[in-house]
């Protein structure tokens, strides 16, 4: 008999192997780090909260294990994403949200709420109403307008978070971040939204065709004012070059006035200069000026003092 337990002891290590870990598995249970839980004996919570690592525990059904994901979920309605708003000015339009969330508190989740689905479609109707009452205290140009600085979406995200962590308290939920993910209007009113957008891109547009006239006309004014100093300094130097060249002339004068027989032989020969500036056959009568200078034997001598 000794012999055959020997035998078989393979067999029956293996056994006793198996049994362990079922065992194992049936009294104990593990959390990761990104997981907490609830734990409930007979129907009742435990006290303290399971830490991630290794736990024992009773056997189902004397023991049950609720799990739940404690990372951040990110939630933009179960329905009814884009829904329909009315502004303070009583203007349409279809927005549409999304809300960051994480379980804060598992106990009191499991004791409100129970399970995920059934707290998201509680928290689809906080959305719905923190979202409608938000929106409804702003008008529409302060929701879409193509000045950013008239906008007031971060204000109105605020002011939707706010809204949820009033309705959120209570329910083992945590809100980390609303956003605004669609805004548009229904295409009943859109050609109107597009006009008066049109008429206040026209109204900025002539302001700057104002402004861009005005500074034109200031340009010229001040192009004809300096126009108006060059023509006046080139006038003055102009009366200057003039007055200099009258005093040259008049001490011209004066010597021709002293020697009229110079005076008539310079003009002469400069007449004559002009006249035959280049190569030309010219038949003309030697006996009339400024010609007779080339009339054999001419008086070339000019009488009478020369001034050098």
């Amino acid at each position: 008999m000794n012999d055959n337990i020997f035998r078989h002891w393979p067999t029956v290590l293996l056994g006793v192997i198996v049994a362990a870990v079922l065992l194992l598995v049936v009294f104990s249970y593990q959390l990761a780090e990104t997981e907490s839980a609830v734990v409930t004996t007979m129907g009742s919570i435990n006290k303290g909260n399971p830490t991630p690592g290794f736990h024992f525990r009773w056997p189902y059904p004397i023991q049950k294990i609720y799990r739940f994901d404690n990372r951040i979920r990110c939630f933009s309605g179960a329905e009814g994403k884009l829904e329909e708003m009315m502004t303070s000015d009583g203007q349409n339009i279809l927005v549409g949200i999304f809300v960051d969330y994480r379980i804060s508190d598992p106990k009191m989740f499991f004791t409100q709420l129970e399970r995920i689905d059934e707290a998201e479609k509680q928290l689809n109707i906080w959305m719905r109403s923190a979202k409608s009452s938000t929106f409804g205290r702003y008008r529409f140009n302060q929701i879409i307008n193509t000045d950013p600085k008239k906008m007031k979406l971060a204000e109105i995200q605020s002011g939707i978070r706010k809204e949820l962590e009033k309705s959120t308290s209570g329910y083992g939920i945590s809100i980390s971040y609303v956003g605004i993910s669609s805004i548009n209007v229904p295409s009943s009113i859109s050609e109107k939204v597009f006009d008066r957008m049109i008429r206040e891109r026209k109204v900025v547009a002539e302001g700057y065709l104002a402004q861009g006239n005005t500074l034109a006309e200031e340009i010229r004014i001040k192009a004809d004012r300096e126009k108006e100093v060059v023509l006046a300094d080139a006038e003055a130097a102009a009366k200057e070059v003039r007055a200099l060249g009258d005093a040259e002339a008049a001490r011209y004068y004066a010597v021709f006035k002293e020697n009229p027989e110079l005076a008539g032989f310079l003009r002469r020969l400069d007449s004559l200069r002009k006249i035959m500036k280049s190569r030309t056959t010219l038949v003309l009568d030697t006996n009339a000026a400024p010609f007779d200078l080339l009339k054999p034997g001419a008086d070339t001598m000019v009488k009478g003092p020369v001034r050098k």
